[in-house]
């Protein structure tokens, strides 16, 4: 099987490792084991150790799984790009407007 080959930039990876280790430590004080997150999210227990370890390679699908395991926790992926001032500025500066000819 062929594999993915795929650039993440050491900020990206930074970010993922620091979400992982968050992923665990919700774990933690829920007082949950690998073994039932694992369970509840249906992975095994060595893709729930790559998320927590924030491995790139684990699908974002499997990270939605793990989260709603952790009683609901996916929904906090409905704030991610929820507030594109960037991408807003961008959109605001292309819209075309129309011009009328002046009133004689």
């Amino acid at each position: 099987m062929k594999q993915s080959s795929y650039n993440i930039l050491p900020e990206t990876t930074e970010i993922l490792r620091t979400m992982g280790e968050q992923i665990k430590l919700a774990r933690l004080r829920r007082d949950l084991s690998t073994e039932l997150v694992a369970e509840r999210a249906g992975i095994s227990r060595s893709s729930l150790w790559k998320v927590e370890a924030g491995n790139p390679s684990v699908a974002l699908g499997i990270y939605a799984a793990v989260l709603h395991a952790l009683n609901n926790m996916d929904q906090d992926l409905l704030l991610v790009a929820k507030d594109d001032k960037l991408g807003r500025k961008l959109q605001d500066f292309n819209l075309i407007t129309r011009k009328r000819a002046s009133r004689r």
